[in-house]
């Protein structure tokens, strides 16, 4: 695949808007990035790309909040995502590109309305270590067919009662896993390619650029109303996808 000055142009853009917006909030990178990607690449270039790209922003993020991790508490997640993993780099193999545009647009846009609505998964405390399988089994495969581990993990884990600088440290951490794990099944499954890596090399100073900028400006905006709008902007592109993925 030959790469022209569009597709070079147009993705810094995107993935320096998205590193900027994950920078900011600490959410959203996948969300916006892949849809508008998937608008100038093929979603099978597209996926690999931003799980590297995941891994490098996670692994940032918990070099600094590592003394917040208790993985003890998720270890039944972690093992239902890594099990499951695999099952969803299978079907990013075997799925046509429209399809997965489409199901990339509804897992996107159900997202982000759940989030912008502030709905949360109930859960008894006594039968929460047992949740984790359900939760983690559908983010894995979710992880290894479009990058997008985190909406049904976010909603679980968002209403079981955990400081926030837990929560945010156990959900790098399991997105961390994940995205190790996922990467091997992409090589062997064939989907770290020539463009993959070539893509993923030109584009990164943007993603460093981006998320940098975005933790130095975090601070300067008010993140409740950035939020919003990035979700609804979020929403918008995926109406966008599945739109494209119709066509």
């Amino acid at each position: 695949m030959d790469i022209s000055f569009f597709i070079i142009s147009t993705g810094i853009v995107i993935i320096l808007i998205s590193g900027l917006i994950q920078g900011m909030t600490s959410f959203g990178f996948s969300l916006l990035a892949l849809p508008l990607l998937g608008l100038i690449l093929p979603i099978k270039i597209v996926v690999p790309i931003l799980v590297i790209y995941s891994l490098v922003i996670n692994a940032i993020i918990i070099y600094k909040i590592r003394e917040d991790v208790h993985l003890g508490r998720i270890k039944y997640l972690i093992i239902a995502g890594i099990i499951s993993t695999p099952l969803g780099t299978y079907l990013l193999l075997i799925l046509n590109e429209n399809t997965l545009k489409v199901v990339i647009g509804i897992i996107i846009s159900i997202s982000a309305i759940s989030m912008l609505k502030g709905y949360k998964i109930n859960i008894e405390s006594k039968r929460e270590n047992i949740s984790y399988i359900p939760v983690g089994l559908i983010s894995g495969i979710l992880n290894g067919s479009v990058s997008l581990s985190g909406p049904p993990v976010i909603l679980f884990l968002a209403n079981q009662g955990v400081k926030k600088q837990i929560f945010r440290a156990n959900l790098t951490s399991y997105f961390l896993i994940l995205n190790i794990i996922t990467i091997p099944t992409y090589f062997f499954g064939g989907l770290i390619t020539k463009d993959v890596i070539n893509h993923t090399i030109i584009l990164f100073p943007a993603l460093i650029i981006g998320v940098l900028l975005g933790i130095k400006l975090g601070n300067k905006v008010d993140e409740k109303i950035f939020k919003k709008l990035t979700l609804i902007l979020v929403i918008s592109m995926g109406i966008l996808s599945i739109i494209s993925g119709i066509k």
